[in-house]
C-alpha cells in the first residue's frame, strides 16, 4: 500500500480505546475511517471521542460503505470468527483481539477464508512487539546464549467479582476459555515464540486447571509443565487470584539467564541478563545482550505498527497463519490435558478429536 491504511474498529468496549490510541500513535500511516457497534449510542459516543467520520451498527454496511483496508475486531470472543470471515470476504485484512477463535476447527475456517480471499488475519499479541522482545529473539536465533534449558512463565493477575459480572465473561460459550486463554495467553505466546527462535518448539504439555475463587464456569488458575523439542523443560502458571500482580518470564540457557518482569507492558528496563558468578563470559558481552538499538515499549501501538509494515510490504503479518496456530494448539492441548489427565503431544489433536472443536471437549 502506498497510502495510509484505512481502518475500521468493530466493537467499542474498553479494549477499543487501546486500538484507537494505537492508531493515533501511528498517525500518518493509518487513519480510522469507521467504527461499528450493535449499540448505536456506543458507536456514536466512540466516534465522537475519536473523530471517526463513519459509524455503523451492521458489519455489512461498514464493509460496503467504508471499504476499509484493515478491520480491527474488539468484540467479545465468541463473535471473532464470524466477523473475521465476514471482513475477509468484504475485502479487508483483519487484526483481531485474542483469543482469535474458539477452536482449531474455527481456525481452519479462518484459514480457508484467507486462502479464498487473498487477505490475512493476525492476532493481537503485543508482547512480541517491544524492542527488547525482538532483540532477544535475534539473540536466541543466533545462539548467543546457548541451548535453552529451563523456563518459568508466570501470569499472576487478579480479577474481582465485578470483572466477571460482565455478561459475556465467565462462561465457556461466551469467553471461550478461562485465565489460560484470556490472560496467560500473552506471556505464553511470547515464551513459545522466543523458544522457537532457539530452535525449541513445544513438544508436549501436562496440565491442571481449577476454579478456586470465582463463581464462574471457566478456570481462574492453570498450571502446566512443558517439554520442548530440544529437551528443555518449562513451567507455565496463569492466575487471576493473585493479589500481588506480576507478569514474569525467565529462561535459563547454557550461557546465561534472560528475565522480564512487568504487568501488561514492558520497556527495555524491565529485562535483565545474568551469568553465573564464575562464568568466563566477559561483562561487555552481557551488556551487549541487553542493548537493543531502540527502546520501543511493547503494546498495541508497536504491534499495530508491525501490521502496517507488513501490509506496506505486501507480506503476511507475523502473528498469523502458523504463528497464530502454535499458541492455539498449545492452549487446546493444555485444556485437553487438564480435562483428561493425559500428557498431550503436539499434533495429536486431530479433527476427529472433540477437543479440536471445543477447548473443553464438549461437542455442540
Amino acid at each position: 500500500m502506498n497510502h495510509p491504511v484505512r481502518t475500521a474498529i468493530i466493537g467499542t468496549g474498553g479494549i477499543a480505546n487501546a486500538h484507537a490510541a494505537a492508531i493515533q500513535q501511528n498517525a500518518g500511516r493509518i487513519e480510522l475511517v469507521a467504527v461499528m457497534d450493535i449499540d448505536a449510542d456506543r458507536a456514536n459516543a466512540f466516534g465522537d471521542k475519536y473523530g471517526v467520520p463513519l459509524r455503523f451498527t451492521n458489519v455489512d454496511d461498514l464493509l460496503t460503505v467504508a471499504h476499509p483496508d484493515l478491520v480491527q475486531i474488539c468484540t467479545p470472543p465468541k463473535e471473532h470468527t464470524a466477523l473475521a470471515i465476514k471482513a475477509l470476504e468484504g475485502g479487508a485484512h483483519v487484526w483481531c483481539e485474542k483469543p482469535l477463535c474458539a477452536s482449531l476447527t474455527e481456525f481452519d475456517r479462518i484459514s480457508e477464508a484467507e486462502a479464498r480471499t487473498g487477505r490475512t488475519v493476525s492476532t493481537v499479541f503485543q508482547w512480541r512487539s517491544g524492542a527488547m522482545g525482538k532483540h532477544v529473539y535475534g539473540l536466541l536465533e543466533r545462539g548467543e546464549l546457548g541451548r535453552p534449558l529451563v523456563g518459568v512463565c508466570n501470569t499472576l493477575w487478579y480479577r474481582d467479582a465485578a470483572y466477571y459480572a460482565v455478561d459475556w465473561r465467565g462462561k465457556w460459550s461466551n469467553e471461550l476459555g478461562g485465565v489460560t486463554l484470556g490472560h496467560g495467553i500473552h506471556l505464553i505466546d511470547l515464551y513459545l515464540w522466543l523458544m522457537s527462535a532457539a530452535g525449541a518448539e513445544w513438544e508436549s504439555v501436562h496440565a491442571q486447571i481449577a476454579t478456586l475463587d470465582h463463581t464462574i464456569e471457566i478456570e481462574d488458575v492453570s498450571l502446566a509443565t512443558v517439554r520442548f523439542s530440544s529437551g528443555a523443560l518449562g513451567s507455565v502458571v496463569s492466575s487471576v487470584v493473585s493479589p500481588r500482580q506480576e507478569t514474569y518470564l525467565r529462561m535459563d540457557f547454557q550461557r546465561g539467564t534472560v528475565e522480564v518482569t512487568g504487568l501488561y507492558h514492558y520497556q527495555n528496563a524491565n529485562w535483565r541478563f545474568t551469568t553465573y558468578e564464575k562464568s568466563p563470559i566477559p561483562s561487555e558481552t552481557v551488556s551487549a545482550w541487553g542493548s537493543p538499538d531502540s527502546d520501543v515499549p511493547s503494546g498495541h501501538a508497536a504491534a499495530l505498527g508491525d501490521v502496517i509494515d507488513s501490509l506496506a510490504l505486501g507480506k503476511r503479518p507475523l502473528v498469523s497463519a502458523g504463528e497464530s496456530r502454535r499458541i492455539l494448539e498449545f492452549i487446546t492441548s493444555l485444556y485437553k490435558s487438564a480435562f483428561t489427565g493425559e500428557t498431550i503431544r503436539r499434533g495429536s489433536i486431530t479433527p476427529d478429536d472433540p477437543f479440536y472443536g471445543a477447548l473443553n471437549g464438549e461437542t455442540k
